[in-house]
Order: structure tokens, then sequence, then C-alpha cells
């Protein structure tokens, strides 16, 4: 038996273990959930433009191209850097259990989202927006710890590539209501149709029990790791290489899809528009390209679990990276500037979906790498961390396009992050074939 109290590479049996009536009930819970977060992240990518040609000039500001890219850029960076404060989810889950808070972050998110609909400022707007953040934050870390724990060892892989979907589905989501909602009655009824995940939080609240991995890990916790506490626990000799090697690997991923796939609409309404395309006519494309962007990355979360059972984490990890870099320096680099190129940029957007679907790795991967009794709090700094960068980076490329004047070699460069990542991913350990630690 190792450090983390595992005892070797697990026996997989021929036949799947059959999922109970609570642990169906639980996944659909925090997959709801997560395909409702990314409604709500991916409204705001959609509806930028409208809203603040609309809120600039409220705030004294010209509605130009330039200052919509960087006031897009600040106030994304703001909704950043809320969902970096989303770590604070992760303790409270390890202490008082993974449903009750999980269904406190989707109610935050849910009601900051339809608050967003009553600005009258983009600083209102940012307000909203970086409360937002803070619930959407968690919902991840909760859920991808949650179905780790609540699914059987021989289907919890696999359970986290189904739930990386709904994220994406989300997306689709978004793309419909902005396609149907957003066209018809504007982006103030958007952002109302992100208060609708309340009621989920009332039923994840309700009807989702607690797994039984917690439970047992609740029950058995005392002593030193109890009065150090979760976060200062994954900072230990025990964890901290992986600990810092996670967030790491995660702020790349963050980095590149999410400049990728928050300035893709903005993208496509550019080359619609160049093309001949009006305004109305253009925001459809760009919904039917979010679709196409969403179809890729669905299936790119249900391909990546069996190949990181056969192949290992690592490699599937770096085959997803260079498809990231590769995929975003074409696109944004390349397709965004040919004289035509709006069908070819849509294309090679389902491959950017596609690769994009790496965090479903990390929803795989860092369970496997902490006990229970701080796998939440894990889980929630890792990604938290990247998003601070991420604020960062955002204010960057804000900057960057209102120099250069343009918006695709800004993004196109955020392809550097997986060079970045490829160094970094032997320094992750590898945990195929290796039981969840208890």
């Amino acid at each position: 038996m190792d450090t983390l109290g595992r005892t070797g590479s697990a026996h997989v049996p021929a036949t799947r273990t059959r999922l109970n009536r609570a642990q169906i009930a639980g996944f659909w819970g925090a997959w709801a959930g997560w395909t409702l977060d990314g409604m709500d992240s991916f409204v705001y990518a959609l509806v930028l433009a409208p809203a603040l040609t609309e809120l600039l000039p409220n705030s004294g500001y010209a509605a130009t191209p330039a200052n919509i890219g960087l006031a897009g850029s600040i106030l994304f960076a703001l909704f950043l850097v809320g969902w970096g404060l989303s770590f604070i989810w992760g303790p409270l889950a390890d202490r008082f259990g993974r449903t009750k808070v999980l269904a406190g972050t989707i109610f935050m998110f849910a009601i900051f989202t339809g608050l967003a609909a009553t600005s009258h400022s983009v600083w209102e707007l940012g307000f909203y927006r970086f409360l937002a953040g803070v619930g959407i934050g968690g919902e991840w870390a909760l859920a991808g710890t949650y179905v780790a724990e609540a699914w059987p060892e021989d289907r919890r892989k696999m359970g986290a590539g189904y739930l990386q979907t709904g994220y994406y589905a989300g997306f689709f989501l978004a793309a419909a209501l902005n396609y149907t909602i957003g066209a018809h009655y504007g982006w103030r009824a958007m952002f109302l149709t992100g208060a609708l995940p309340v009621v989920l939080a009332i039923i994840v609240l309700m009807r989702v029990k607690e797994s039984d991995t917690w439970r047992r890990a609740e029950s058995l916790s005392h002593g030193a790791a109890r009065r150090r506490g979760p976060l200062a626990e994954i900072f230990s000799a025990r964890y901290v290489r992986r600990t810092l090697i996670a967030a790491a690997l995660l702020t790349v991923a963050i980095i590149g899809l999410w400049a990728g796939a928050v300035y893709e609409p903005a993208a496509v309404i550019q080359l619609a528009v160049k093309g001949g395309a009006t305004k109305p006519e253009a925001a459809r494309i760009a919904s039917i390209a979010t679709g196409v962007l969403s179809i890729g990355t669905i299936l790119g979360c249900l391909v990546l679990p069996p190949m990181a059972e056969r192949i290992g984490r690592r490699l599937t990890l770096a085959i997803y990276f260079i498809g990231m870099a590769c995929s975003i320096a074409l696109a944004f680099g390349w397709a965004f500037y040919l004289p035509d190129g709006l069908a070819t940029f849509i294309g090679l957007l389902f491959v950017l979906g596609f690769f994009g679907g790496n965090f479903a790795l990390f929803s795989l991967w860092l369970p496997e790498q902490f006990e229970t009794r701080v796998r939440a709090t894990a889980f929630a700094f890792c990604t938290s961390v990247g998003r601070f960068i991420g604020a960062g980076v955002n204010f960057g490329i804000g900057a960057m396009v209102l120099h250069m004047k343009t918006l695709g070699t800004p993004i196109a460069l955020t392809a550097i992050a997986f060079v970045i990542g490829l160094v970094l991913i032997p320094f992750a350990p590898e945990t195929r074939g290796e039981v969840l630690p208890q």
C-alpha cells in the first residue's frame, strides 16, 4: 500500500456494476447543475456585444468596437476572479457534505445571473457577473467530486466523461436560447433564463443523497488532519507537488479554452458581417457556430475516458493539449483572416471543441489524486488558481485587442499556454489502473 492508501491496480469486472436509484438521481442532479452552469457561463459570451452596446453609453463611454472588446475582457476577468474565489466551497463540502454545498453554488449563480438582467451600467453588470462567478466556480469541483465518490469504481471513469458533457450541453442550450429568446427579446431576457436553476438547487437539496464515501470519511475524520484543515493538508509534504502540478495544468486548460470559447461568438459575428450578413443574421450564425463547438466538445468528453484508460492520463492530456494548440492557432491566427473564412473558421471550431474536452480528464483524474477528506478542497483549489491567472490573461488579451485593433492574433497566441502544459505533464502522477483513494 502506498502513501495515499491505495491497494494497487484495481480489477475491472467483466460486467459493469449496476447503478442504484440514488446513484442515478445524484448523477442527473450533478449533470443538470453543470449543464445550467455551462449555459449561464456562455450566455455572457453570446450577449456581450448587444449588452455592452446598450450599457457603455449609460456608463459614459462610446460603444465602439474597441471599447466593447476592452470592457468585455474586463467584465470577463471579473467573472473569472469570482470563479477563483470559489475555492471557499471546497472546505465547506469536505466538512458539511457535497450535496448541501452543491445546492448552495447553484442557488448563488442562478440568483445573480437573473439580477444581471436588471443592470443599468457596465459596473452593475460586472458586479452581478462577479458574484455569479463565485457560485458557478464551485459547481464543477463539487459535482465532479460527488460523481467520483458516489459511482462504483468500474463506472466512475466514464461517469466523469458523462458529467463533463453537461457543461457543453449548456453551451448548446445557451445557443438555442439565443437563437430564439435572445434574437426576439434581447440580452436581458437571456440573463433572466439563467435564474431558472434556483428550482434545481431546491431539488438537489431535497432529493439527492450524500455519497457513502463521504459519510464514511466524515465518521472517521479525526486527529491532526481535522485540526490542520483540508486547505492546509493539500499543501503538506504528502500532497504539495500534485496540488501545484494539477493547478498549473488546469490553468493551461482554462486560459486556452476560455480564450477560444468566450471570443468565438464575437469572431463569428465579425466574419459573418464581413461576408455580408446583417447583425441579426450574424447573431444567429454565431448561435449555430456555438452549437458546432458544443457538439465537438461533447464528443471529445465521451472519447476521453476510454482513451485515458487505455493509454494513461498523461498521454491522453498531451494529445488533447496538442489538439487545442493547433486548433486555436489555426482558427484565430489563420482562418479568421481569410477573405471568406467563415465556413473554415466554424469547421475548426468543431476541432477546437473536441480537444476542449480535455476538461473531462480533470473530472476523472483529480479525484484519483486525493483522499476523500480533502478531495473537494483540492478540486476547488486547483480549478480556482487557473481562474485567477485566467483573469489576468484576459486583461492582457483585452489590452492586445485594443492595441492591435484585431481579435484573431491575441487569441491565437494563447496556444502558447498549451506548449507550457506539455512540459508540465510528465511531472503529474499517472493513476491509470488505481482505485479511488479512501
